[in-house]
């Protein structure tokens, strides 16, 4: 089987998990499933969950000083600056290497305002959604090996 019908799936199958695991736990599975776009759109392995990890929590401590932070400079034009401020930050951060991941920055942000700013939800389910993310791509690549290897085919797709 190819990796691509693999992956697709052991995604299929977590999926449902993740669905089910995120309402019996009173998690957020939109924000989960950004958690697992943020890993699949990274580079794959053990780094680079870590890094959508990291970074994935990074852009939610982001949005939260911004969803905060209007106490201190408030509403209308001052808000808008300190969004150009603080998205120049989320790309300087990158500077870093384990903070390199700019687009699992912008992904953790996000789903900290779509959340209304709710971390005590949004962070397990960025976590748990990353993880399920990992298990998806990896089991899919073990179902392929597994596949080929009884077939003795290998399917370069």
């Amino acid at each position: 089987m190819s990796p691509l019908i693999a992956i697709a799936i052991t995604t299929g199958i977590l999926s449902a998990v993740w669905g089910g695991l995120a309402a019996a736990l009173g998690l957020i599975s939109w924000v989960g499933f950004l958690g697992c776009t943020s890993y699949f759109a990274s580079s794959g392995g053990y780094k680079a969950l870590l890094q959508t990890l990291l970074c994935n929590a990074s852009g939610m401590l982001w949005a939260l000083v911004l969803i905060h932070g209007e106490n201190w400079w408030g509403a209308g034009m001052a808000g808008y600056l300190m969004t150009g401020v603080v998205a120049t930050l989320m790309c300087a951060q990158a500077k870093q290497r384990w903070l390199g991941y700019i687009p699992g920055t912008f992904a953790g942000c996000c789903a900290t305002f779509g959340a209304a700013g709710e971390w005590r939800l949004i962070l397990p389910s960025l976590v748990i959604g990353a993880l399920f993310g990992y298990l998806m791509k990896a089991s899919g690549l073990w179902l392929s090996r597994k596949t080929q290897a009884t077939t003795g085919v290998t399917d370069p797709a």
